[in-house]
């Protein structure tokens, strides 16, 4: 049995270009300058990079990695894939310390790598979850440590993050939040469930209102020890609490560390991979292709990768 890593395009200029040129251009090459697919050419010569076209409309050369996370990016192609693929198909992530080992880059290009692949993976899907009588399960976490902060009550010096979980398409939405009063979490679930839904939490008392909203409100009470509802079997938070559990072990347990500029990058990647995970009939290289697909667009250079937001 051959590895997944073992395919051409991981270790081959040429086929790698042409991979991510198959995904990015499936009608053929388009120039980024001036969005030309006519009068269009591929460079030849031994000294020509590969991947190079020329549009002769604007009379500019171009590549795919133009408007993309790969623009200006020195490493190879084909390296950029084995990144994806690898971070792609980590269950709880995988560290760019493991990934200056695994790829031979250095430890600084390894952990900016894992920032711009991570930006691809973030979603721009606006739709709304639930509906038609359909459960969504809302919670919110705490994570890490803002800094500057001192600890005064529980939790107050803590990263919050909050995540709504849709049971019927199996897909999870997490953002960074501020606080988890009512005053935050409630136009946060308004403006991504629909009206007509279940919603599911706990007791926390962020939520008491949510029953004026939507059509039905279930919740459970952790601190009674209470996980499932005993008369209504729907009525729990576990599948959010399982997503959770993912996240926190990855983030404990493989980054370790997380500064709040790149907490929301973080909950991209976690996000992508459970809303692309097997259970939805996703498998690793269906993943990476995915992953692939939302390169364009999101160039970030190092200076906005390390900037505090």
């Amino acid at each position: 049995m051959s590895s997944a890593l073992s395919a051409t395009h991981f270790h081959n200029e040429e086929a790698a270009y042409a991979y991510v040129e198959a995904r990015i251009w499936p009608e053929g090459p388009v120039c980024p300058h001036c969005g030309g697919v006519d009068r269009i050419s591929k460079m030849q010569g031994k000294s020509t990079r590969v991947g190079v076209y020329k549009c002769y409309q604007c009379r500019k050369p171009f590549t795919v990695k133009i408007g993309t996370i790969f623009e200006d990016s020195k490493v190879a192609m084909h390296i950029w894939l084995q990144a994806m693929y690898l971070i792609a198909g980590s269950k709880k992530g995988i560290s760019s310390n493991q990934l200056h080992r695994t790829l031979g880059v250095t430890l600084k290009t390894a952990w900016f790598m894992s920032h711009r692949i991570r930006e691809a993976m973030r979603s721009d899907d606006t739709t709304m979850f639930g509906g038609e009588g359909g459960i969504v399960e809302v919670d919110e976490t705490f994570i890490g440590k803002l800094k500057g902060v001192e600890k005064k009550r529980a939790f107050h010096h803590k990263m919050k993050v909050l995540a709504l979980v849709d049971r019927t398409t199996g897909k999870a939405r997490t953002m960074v939040i501020d606080d988890v009063r009512a005053e935050t979490l409630m136009p946060i679930v308004k403006d991504n469930v629909r009206a007509e839904t279940r919603i599911m939490t706990d007791e926390h008392s962020g939520y008491r209102s949510i029953k004026d909203h939507f059509s039905a409100h279930g919740t459970t009470s952790h601190g009674r020890g209470e996980y499932v509802n005993a008369t209504d079997r729907t009525i729990h938070s576990n599948t959010v609490e399982g997503y959770f559990s993912i996240f926190k072990r990855g983030m404990k347990g493989v980054y370790q560390f997380c500064g709040e500029q790149h907490l929301h990058r973080y909950l991209a990647e976690f996000e992508f991979r459970y809303n692309n995970r097997i259970a939805l009939g996703c498998n690793d290289a269906d993943r990476a292709d995915a992953l692939l697909s939302g390169i364009i667009g999101k160039r970030l250079t190092y200076a906005q990768s390390s900037a505090r937001v």
